[in-house]
């Protein structure tokens, strides 16, 4: 997803409702984190520290536990949000309105409710199936764009092994293939430029 895609969806929740905030609390962390959808649904309010260092706290595939850090927009908005969640600290940060964990295929249709109306605004969303695993895609991909080594990357998604992460690497290529194609133009043919002799005249006169 692009930056324009990524505002485009993180503000299509109705902040007016608790659902809506909650969503939007929602798709903030994912999109910043990269987080499975399974560790968002096992998220606590444990697990979030809102301190120095802020930072999530989770438990990846084979249980293993790892820390990812938040962005200060992150921490924001999760900070207003706990507030208004409540509970104890082994409920989830994420709930149902009766308190219960969300569900793989709940979150699934919350996204696409609102890829749905952020649609409306950014219109190249049409021609994307957004799915929470797009928007761990989309985090990795910000971070390899920032510069980010990827053996941090991978560190970062939980991948025990860097090579399930150069697959990030080979779409950033392909993305910049393409850019540079559309920016070739088509009646420009590859090979050895020969100017013509009017302007090998002009040159050797100056």
């Amino acid at each position: 997803m692009t930056l324009t895609e990524l505002e485009a969806l993180v503000a299509a929740p109705d902040r007016t409702n608790w659902d809506g905030r909650r969503d939007y609390a929602l798709l903030v962390v994912a999109v910043q984190t990269g987080l499975r959808v399974s560790e968002l649904i096992g998220l606590n309010r444990s697990d979030v520290m809102l301190g120095v260092g802020a930072h999530v706290r989770c438990h990846g595939k084979g249980r293993k536990e790892r820390l990812t850090p938040l962005s200060r927009s992150s921490t924001a908005t999760l900070r207003v949000w706990l507030v208004e969640r409540a509970g104890r600290a082994d409920d989830p940060v994420f709930p149902t309105r009766t308190g219960r964990r969300l569900s793989r295929d709940a979150i699934q249709r919350r996204v696409a409710k609102h890829a749905a109306v952020a649609e409306r605004q950014c219109a190249s969303l049409q021609s994307k199936h957004l799915t929470p695993h797009v928007l761990r895609h989309t985090a990795a991909m910000r971070l390899l764009h920032a510069g980010v080594d990827t053996s941090v990357i991978a560190l970062w998604l939980g991948h025990e092994d860097i090579r399930s992460t150069q697959m990030y690497l080979h779409a950033d290529l392909t993305i910049k293939e393409r850019a540079l194609a559309r920016t070739a133009p088509a009646s420009i043919w590859p090979g050895r430029y020969r100017p013509p002799d009017p302007l090998l005249a002009f040159l050797e006169a100056l």
